[in-house]
């Protein structure tokens, strides 16, 4: 990594640029998604026992992104509390058609 984030607004940037391919993106919004869906039916059926397969569901399409794609290590291995925030800041921000400008601003094409 190189450097070492004492914030994340200055992580953000450097997140975004681990994840400059849109494939990378696309397995991201997919675990990101599962997560959620997970969560509602877990709550709204009361199986909760469903939300054992969060970190599956989440970190398996991340790190074939990551591995597979992008061919970097998940920054969630260092900075797992703010890499599971931009996780989520980077899926709403791509439902709510707002992530270009992001991009645009970390460097990412």
């Amino acid at each position: 990594m190189g450097r070492e984030y004492t914030s994340f607004t200055a992580f953000w940037p450097f997140y975004l640029s681990e994840h400059s391919r849109p494939q990378t993106r696309a397995l991201h919004y997919v675990g990101t998604t599962l997560v959620v869906l997970l969560t509602l039916f877990a709550l709204f059926t009361m199986h909760l026992w469903w939300l054992v397969a969060l970190p599956v569901a989440g970190y398996f399409f991340a790190w074939v992104g990551h591995f597979g794609v992008e061919k970097n290590r998940p920054a969630t291995f260092t900075y797992p509390l703010w890499s599971l925030m931009a996780d989520f800041r980077m899926w709403w921000l791509w439902l709510t058609g707002r992530l270009g400008p992001e991009l645009e601003r970390a460097g990412v094409r």
